[in-house]
C-alpha cells in the first residue's frame, strides 16, 4: 500500500482528508525518500493549495520545486529591510523559474512601524521586529494554503535537529513539508552546481546565512554558518519555523 492508498482511504471514510492523520504516516514512509519524492507527493496531495516559500538567499528549493509542479506560488516576505543583493535574487527567480512568487508585506510600512514603536527596533527587540515583519505577515499569508514547503535542513542549527520530512505545523494548523531536512552541506552545494541554480551573490562574500541587513554581518572562516545572524543578541531563529 502507498501513501496515496493511505490518503484515499481516509477520504472514503471521512469524506474530505484530515491533514493531522497523514502528517505521522507521511513522515514514516518518506523519510528515506529523494527530496523530489517528497515533493511529489505533496504536489500530488495538496493541489494549488501548497506553496512553498523562499528567503532568496538562493533558488535551491525553488529549482527542485518548480520541475516538480510548475507555476508554484513561492511567498517572499518582504521586510522592508532587505539587502539589495537579495531583492536582485528575487527579480531574477521570477524571470529564470517557472513559479509564480508574491512578495508578503506586514501592514505597516518600516517609517510607520519607526514612528510608532521608535527607530532601530531590530537592535531592541530583534523577537518582536521579527515577529511584526516576518511571522506575522507569513501567518497572514499561509491561511489560504493547506500545506506549504520550506527549505530547512537538520544540520543548519540544534533547534533543527528533529525535523521531520513531514511535519504538522500546530500554530498555523497547516502541513509543512521539509524535503531536503536530510541534506548536508555537500549535498546543497552539489545539487546547486550540478543544476546551475541561481545563488545570492552575497554568499560569495562572506556571508552563508542571509536575513535582513541590519540583522545579518560576514561570518569568518571557521565561524558557524549561521553565527553572523543577529550576532551578539543570543537570537538564532526569527520565529517562522519555531
Amino acid at each position: 500500500m502507498t501513501l496515496v492508498d493511505i490518503e484515499v482511504g481516509l477520504r472514503d471514510q471521512r469524506g474530505t482528508l484530515d491533514l493531522q492523520d497523514i502528517v505521522e504516516s507521511a513522515a514514516v514512509f518518506l523519510e528515506d525518500a529523494s527530496a523530489r519524492e517528497i515533493i511529489r507527493w505533496a504536489a500530488a496531495t495538496f493541489g494549488d493549495r501548497l506553496c512553498l516559500t523562499s528567503s532568496m538567499s538562493d533558488a535551491l528549493l525553488i529549482d527542485l520545486v518548480s520541475r516538480v509542479k510548475p507555476g508554484v506560488d513561492v511567498l517572499f516576505i518582504d521586510t522592508g529591510f532587505h539587502f539589495a543583493e537579495t531583492i536582485g535574487t528575487r527579480d531574477a527567480v521570477q524571470q529564470v523559474y517557472d513559479v509564480n512568487v508574491i512578495n508578503v508585506r506586514g501592514p505597516r510600512t518600516v517609517e510607520e512601524q519607526e514612528r510608532e514603536l521608535g527607530p532601530r527596533l531590530f537592535g531592541r527587540n530583534p523577537d518582536l521586529c521579527c515577529y511584526l515583519r516576518k511571522v506575522e505577515p507569513l501567518n497572514r499569508a499561509l491561511e489560504p494554503y493547506l500545506a506549504w514547503i520550506s527549505g530547512i535542513r537538520r544540520d543548519e542549527a540544534t533547534t533543527r535537529a528533529d525535523t521531520k520530512v513531514v511535519e504538522w505545523d500546530a500554530k498555523r494548523q497547516m502541513v509543512k513539508v521539509n524535503p531536503i531536512a536530510k541534506w548536508t552541506q555537500d549535498d546543497v552545494d552539489n545539487y546547486m552546481a550540478d543544476n546551475g541554480v541561481l545563488i545570492n551573490p552575497l554568499h560569495y562574500d562572506n556571508y552563508p546565512s542571509i536575513g535582513c541587513a541590519p540583522c545579518t554581518r560576514q561570518v569568518a572562516e571557521g565561524e558557524d554558518p549561521r553565527s553572523g545572524r543577529w550576532a551578539g543578541l543570543g537570537k538564532v531563529e526569527c520565529g517562522i519555523h519555531l
